[in-house]
């Protein structure tokens, strides 16, 4: 069986990758992210996947995971919070709404490369002033694409989900799984 690595830092993945019992080995690059304005939101976040891809050295026996995710909204990209003040802001603007989460995924070895995009519907409950100022004393936004974690506190400003789960905290494992095979790659 070929050794897969997980092209990325983010100890989420990392972390559903451990659960659903896949051995892997981390290793990451730094990439200066390129985003095409023109790209639907799934287009986009496959090709952030494909040039972390592309980035990470492998060898010829090695299967290399990346993912990148977004929060999209309105027509509108959201991103990583670089500060407290931008978090507060995309919470404000999240609160009351539905949004999408799309992750993108690349998996590649020496001879096949694929890449895909799911997504999953988020509504928001109406959040007060004091309820996001809760949430961000959690100290959980600054890493996170729309500044709020699903697998943490940021479960409480969630109303409901339409998809998968999984997706929303940075990576669709039960998708990844099936891709995988095809590569040689199961859990253990």
């Amino acid at each position: 069986m070929p050794d897969l690595i997980l092209g990325s830092a983010s100890p989420r993945r990392k972390d559903l990758l451990l659960q659903a019992g896949f051995s892997f080995e981390v290793r990451s690059s730094s990439v200066n992210e390129v985003i095409s304005e023109d790209l639907k939101p799934e287009d986009v976040v496959q090709n952030l996947a494909e040039q972390k891809n592309e980035a990470i050295s492998r060898s010829p026996n090695e299967v290399v995971v990346t993912a990148d995710t977004i929060v999209y909204m309105g027509g509108q990209l959201i991103g990583k919070p670089k500060n407290e003040d931008e978090a507060y802001s995309m919470l404000k603007q999240l609160s009351g709404n539905c949004h999408k989460v799309y992750t993108g995924v690349s998996i590649r070895d020496s001879r096949l490369w694929v890449s895909f995009a799911a997504s999953t519907n988020v509504n928001f409950w109406t959040l007060s002033h004091d309820q996001i100022e809760w949430y961000l004393s959690k100290q959980e936004s600054l890493d996170k694409a729309g500044g709020y974690g699903i697998q943490g506190s940021g479960a409480l400003l969630v109303e409901k989900i339409e998809g998968d789960y999984f997706n929303i905290v940075g990576l669709p494992i039960s998708r990844l799984t099936r891709e995988l095979a095809a590569f040689k790659i199961t859990p253990g």
